[in-house]
């Protein structure tokens, strides 16, 4: 049996400086939330997030790739069974495309099901002379610019706990169920895509698919045979910000004496809390669960080598994913010294990119946006510094969704500044659409088609 750090527990991030976390007016009512939510099931369990952890070790190897995305910030007024399902089903559909015409597998894993609190740049905002504190996600408080909604509620986190567990319920079924056999790929397709250029192109995969199941069902492979025909694992992920959830959701394992955040399958930190002596390190650097760390374009090496000895001790494949998150015009001069610095210590780690938080920009009509070819740039440059440095470009992390939204321009659909107030629902940071997503999932195709025509065109420290 193994334990973690004995200095550590799930309360010690307590004695650490915090950054990001709201200041409860009641703190009664806190820790009433936490002692009742320290009461509930797990939401996600221990042998999940090892079975994870193995997947994304086959990604630093170099033999898999990882696709994270999903909405920035999940919201209490749009939970519906629809919603779910659209953002399951197209990542799904990129997953597919990906491993099809990339002939590697594919690592699913969202932002969802906990995905619910938002780091801030100000703890207030003033709009028309009257200044509130900034809103932080509905966990903790309400998008309405009023003073009433906008003070931090710890009973939000039971609701947030409650609408993980309906979201988990419905993708293990989607997973598990039926929805995800590759039988039903052709059903796969969103009904406001079927028209376009990128919806044939997905009509076209799933006919060759269609036509080497039946290929492989004449020679006695069914689903029956081979699960990974009728089901597909699917995991969770959040940023590890509202510390008062984590600790409240963290379980001792009965088969190991590990402790694991049960709130997710994978956490990840965010730029803004990736301080190495700070209460979100401090917090996620004693749980087994996978972990992430975002690595802006100011991230040192060396105070990276620190983070990741801090938070992989052991250098374990697949435990920490390294997510790049750059801009388009910085990411061929900031990602170099830290690929470099990584390989040279032996460090082993997944490289992921997320070209979506270095490329927000305001429009002219005043929306938030991202230009699509901004964040297409930006991945190109991430596969050309991993092709110049020999390493495994073994990630994409996406702020997406399922519906027909109008929040990045560009795009097949060339959405432009005008048609951002057609379909502009994001709570926060914009989104791509389900025809962007997808015309992401080609591009990516085509990288990951030179990765395996190409097989020296990489090193790889897990497999050393």
């Amino acid at each position: 049996m193994s334990t973690a750090n004995s200095a550590w527990s799930p309360s010690t991030w307590r004695e650490k400086p915090a950054k990001q976390l709201p200041a409860y007016p009641d703190a009664i009512a806190l820790q009433r939330a936490e002692s009742f939510l320290a009461t509930l099931p797990p939401l996600v369990f221990a042998g999940e997030a090892r079975s994870l952890q193995a997947q994304l070790a086959e990604v630093a190897a170099g033999r898999a790739f990882l696709l994270q995305g999903g909405d920035c910030a999940e919201s209490f007024a749009e939970f519906n069974a629809p919603k779910i399902r659209d953002s399951y089903r197209v990542i799904l559909q990129m997953a597919i495309v990906m491993a099809f015409s990339g002939s590697m597998p594919v690592v699913k894993i969202g932002r969802m099901a906990g995905q619910f609190a938002k780091p801030r740049s100000d703890d207030n905002e003033t709009i028309n002379g009257v200044t509130l504190p900034s809103y932080r996600g509905d966990i903790i408080n309400g998008f309405e610019f009023s003073p009433a909604a906008r003070i931090p509620d710890p009973q939000r986190m039971i609701q947030a706990y409650n609408q993980s567990a309906s979201t988990l319920n419905l993708l293990r079924a989607y997973s598990q169920g039926g929805y995800a056999d590759l039988h039903r790929v052709n059903k796969w397709g969103l009904d406001f895509m079927k028209d376009s250029p990128l919806g044939h192109r997905f009509e076209d995969i799933a006919q060759r698919i269609d036509q080497a199941l039946a290929f492989m069902t004449a020679c006695g492979v069914t689903g029956e045979t081979v699960p990974a025909i009728r089901e597909t694992a699917f995991y969770t992920s959040h940023e590890a910000l509202l510390l008062p959830y984590e600790e409240a959701l963290s379980r001792i394992d009965t088969t190991t004496g590990d402790w694991y955040a049960c709130s997710a399958h994978m956490l990840w930190i965010g730029a803004r809390t990736n301080q190495t002596e700070g209460a979100q390190v401090e917090f996620v650097r004693g749980v087994k669960n996978p972990l992430g760390l975002k690595c802006p374009p100011n991230l040192e090496p060396d105070t990276l080598l620190r983070l990741i000895d801090t938070l992989n001790p052991e250098n374990i494949p697949g435990r920490l994913t390294l997510i790049a998150r750059m801009g388009h015009d910085q990411v061929e001069d900031k990602l170099p010294p830290l690929v470099r610095a990584v390989q040279r210590e032996g460090r082993q780690v997944v490289w992921s990119c997320d070209p979506m938080h270095g490329n927000t920009i305001k429009s002219g009509t005043g929306y938030k946006t991202r230009k699509f070819d901004h964040v297409l740039g930006e991945v190109r440059g991430f596969f050309n510094v991993h092709k110049a440095e020999g390493t495994h470009p073994g990630g994409i992390h996406l702020e997406l969704t399922g519906q027909n939204v109008t929040e990045c321009t560009g795009g097949a659909q060339a959405i432009t500044d005008e048609n951002l107030s057609d379909r502009y629902h994001t709570h926060c940071d914009p989104r791509l659409n389900a025809t962007q997503a997808l015309e992401m999932a080609f591009m990516l195709a085509d990288e990951m088609r030179h990765l395996r025509t190409n097989p020296n065109a990489h090193t790889n420290v897990a497999a050393e």
